[in-house]
């Protein structure tokens, strides 16, 4: 749980911020955020978040992807891990292990690679950094909703 009610209230305001990596965009390195995560370019590294990812089209990712929620239309080259429910829509190329509580597989995806369901569902921890670019304790976003 959190400390104080600031921090439940920083917490929530953070799961509910988005970022979209455009497409013609290409980023190396990990990506780590508390809130939503669109990609319509390319990430070389492996992306974290504390709410959904979502992978259009054109995107592509060569790395592993872990978080609370996913849904897959592009490419990605490594494993992907999601607490709650991981969607593969008609386009989407999986080419890695996934490890989910509920999978929704729709006509034409592919996947080439094991699966694991009913995983018990894991904290995803993300630290913080201070103003001088120095890691922070790991803020929770236990009990806050990702819309």
């Amino acid at each position: 749980m959190f400390a104080s009610k600031e921090d439940h209230k920083t917490a929530e305001l953070i799961s509910n911020s988005s970022n979209i990596i455009g497409k013609g965009t290409v980023v190396q390195g990990s990506v780590e955020t508390f809130g939503n995560v669109r990609i319509e370019g390319k990430i070389i590294g492996d992306v974290k978040t504390k709410s959904k990812v979502a992978l259009g089209q054109s995107s592509f990712v060569e790395g592993s992807i872990l978080a609370q929620n996913a849904e897959i239309e592009g490419r990605l080259d490594g494993n992907i891990e999601t607490t709650e429910v991981l969607i593969l829509k008609p386009t989407a190329v999986v080419n890695g292990d996934i490890y989910t509580n509920k999978l929704i597989v729709e006509t034409g995806a592919v996947f080439n690679g094991g699966c694991k369901m009913g995983i018990t569902s894991k904290e995803i921890k993300i630290e913080t950094m201070n103003s001088n670019g120095q890691s922070t304790k790991s803020l929770s976003t236990e009990g806050a909703q990702a819309v």
